[in-house]
């Protein structure tokens, strides 16, 4: 079922708006798009599958409730392409070798990359949060963790899909 693109918020056909791009972009293309946000095959095909949306808000709403439902396979395919948070490039020797010594930790006891969203932090605040949520979350069991990661995975995707489009 379509949902009708209120007039306002259609922008000039001659310069269609990233949103509007995304909703008339073929299956294929909008699942790649989506892909770069959360490489989860079953989340990017079900959003793909309900455009278009009326505006961006729907859009993160309708890719927030798709995050709850991923399957601990459709999980492991989002981890496989995670990557470490990055650092600042002026941070101290230091801090680097904590960091890496909290994510071989983090890796040898949950099998998977550490992923945390940053989103709205400053640099300056990013590398203390990283290293308290690495030490607090090895102290999950690796159920609770799994929860935590789908919500940090939740939020990544919903921060990329809002910088996307």
């Amino acid at each position: 079922m379509a949902i009708p693109v209120p007039a306002q918020t259609r922008a000039n056909p001659a310069n269609p708006s990233p949103l509007e791009r995304f909703n008339t972009a073929s299956p294929d293309e909008a699942a790649q798009t989506l892909l770069t946000c959360l490489n989860s095959h079953a989340w990017a095909h079900r959003l793909a599958a309900h455009r278009p949306y009326p505006d961006l808000p729907a859009l993160l709403a309708a890719a927030d409730e798709a995050a709850y439902d991923l399957s601990p396979d459709d999980l492991t395919e989002a981890l496989a392409t995670e990557s470490l948070p990055a650092l600042p490039e002026d941070t101290y020797a230091a801090a680097h070798t904590a960091l890496s010594a909290g994510h071989a930790a983090y890796e040898a006891r949950f099998g998977h990359v550490f992923v945390i969203c940053l989103d709205g932090l400053s640099p300056d605040d990013a590398l203390n949060h990283v290293l308290a949520a690495i030490r607090s979350r090895l102290n999950n069991d690796p159920e609770e963790e799994r929860l935590v990661t789908a919500e940090e995975l939740r939020q990544l995707a919903k921060a990329r899909l809002n910088n996307t489009l």
